[in-house]
């Protein structure tokens, strides 16, 4: 064989499985597909159904080619297909519909074919690595580790936790966060894509069960039970809402995850970034008080409820807030408690017109001013003659 030792690689199985940390059953299995696929590549096509056998014992292999029989007389493929009288002649029990193989000895390859049977196990081997490393990861899964940006690309980031790599798609980053390669960061482990080109760690930073996952850092009433977390929504890099409860008396829950001046929640902040705003609220089984919290910091007059959507009604003076920056505080809102929110304005009752009683006093003053006026006129004219009268007679 050129280039291709079988007897060499069935040797270093062993080696390769304990080098690599794979099982036996693994690399030989790797193996024997690099050796179809140089046998196909020398003998055959790439439609041909093939498989081999490596002996690890002797370092002989061979090759089986499997082919579908069909009706004769009929058009086929050669690659894939035989007809029924074909297959008879190797097998009488031969049937239409059944799969026969055929055997070949594998004796060499030619350079090109030694070639890709290389390239083939080299890049088996490393998926097979990888997602035997992935497989440890699959208990982390819903947890935070720390890693190391290795490289930033526009769509995603990808980043070295030790033994894997992880890619951060856009969609799980946090909006406007800078990352640079070296920088060392939190990461939470969504979940393991498995795919055509092998398995991959998906990574975020931007998903609600990040934030859960750091309060659960600083909280440790979470663990006894004294709280809990009924949801979180969020917009990575500008708000989030989490609602939060009590099972003991007297326990205040926000106030047990603002902590002490602020500081529990600060320090989730000092990971997340200070540009995202955490809403603390007070959870409630009574809808219509959850969605009054959930709009919070607002002022709610009134919440009407039907199936599940609630119409809020709010002053003028209210309304900018309970909608929010963009509608963010009433989308939010509405993914926390799972109710369609609508914001409505509060009808204004009409008030009376006060300036019509103002018009008809100051029309009835004039009036009773005017018919007044015309007495005292009299009395002074009067008054005057009187005084002419006196003054005629005195002369």
């Amino acid at each position: 064989m050129e280039s291709l030792d079988l007897k060499q690689m069935s040797a270093m199985v062993d080696i390769i499985a304990e080098e690599k940390g794979l099982p036996k059953e693994t690399v030989l299995n790797v193996i024997e597909l690099a050796i179809a696929a140089a046998w196909r590549k020398d003998n055959g096509d790439r439609d041909m159904n093939a498989r081999a056998t490596l002996n690890t014992k002797t370092g002989e292999a061979d090759v089986y080619v499997a082919r579908t029989i069909i009706e004769d007389g009929l058009a086929y493929n050669p690659s894939t297909e035989i007809p029924l009288a074909e297959a008879k002649k190797q097998d009488k029990d031969a049937k239409i519909g059944d799969t026969i193989e055929e055997k070949h000895k594998v004796t060499n390859f030619g350079r090109v074919a030694a070639q890709t049977a290389k390239q083939v196990v080299i890049q088996r081997l490393r998926e097979a690595e990888n997602d035997a490393v992935l497989t440890e990861y699959e208990d982390k899964v819903g947890t935070v580790v720390t890693g190391t940006v290795s490289r930033v690309e526009p769509k995603l980031v990808r980043i070295d936790l030790g033994r894997a790599n992880g890619i951060m798609p856009k969609s799980e980053q946090i909006d406007g966060e800078y990352y640079a390669v070296g920088n060392r960061l939190k990461v939470y482990i969504k979940k393991i894509e498995r795919g055509d080109r092998g398995a991959q760690l998906v990574l975020s930073r931007g998903n609600a069960e990040f934030v859960e996952y750091l309060f659960r850092q600083e909280v440790p009433e979470l663990e006894n039970g004294t709280v809990e977390i009924k949801g979180i929504a969020r917009e990575a890099g500008r708000r989030t809402k989490i609602a939060v409860m009590s099972t003991v008396p007297g326990v205040d829950p926000v106030g047990t995850f603002v902590g002490s001046r602020g500081v529990r929640v600060q320090a989730v902040m000092n990971e997340i970034g200070d540009r995202e705003k955490i809403d603390v609220i007070t959870w409630s089984d009574n809808a219509s008080e959850y969605i009054r919290e959930a709009l919070s910091p607002a002022e709610i007059m009134e919440v009407k409820i039907n199936d599940k959507k609630a119409k809020v009604v709010v002053s003028e003076e209210m309304q900018s807030i309970a909608i929010g920056k963009q509608g963010q505080n009433v989308r939010l809102a509405s993914k926390l408690t799972g109710y369609d929110i609508d914001i409505e304005l509060a009808k204004t009752k009409p008030k009376k017109k006060k300036s019509k009683n103002i018009e008809d006093s100051l029309l009835s003053a004039i009036e009773e001013t005017t018919e007044e006026e015309p007495i005292e006129e009299s009395a002074s004219t009067e008054t005057a003659e009187e005084a002419v009268g006196e003054t005629t007679e005195t002369a």
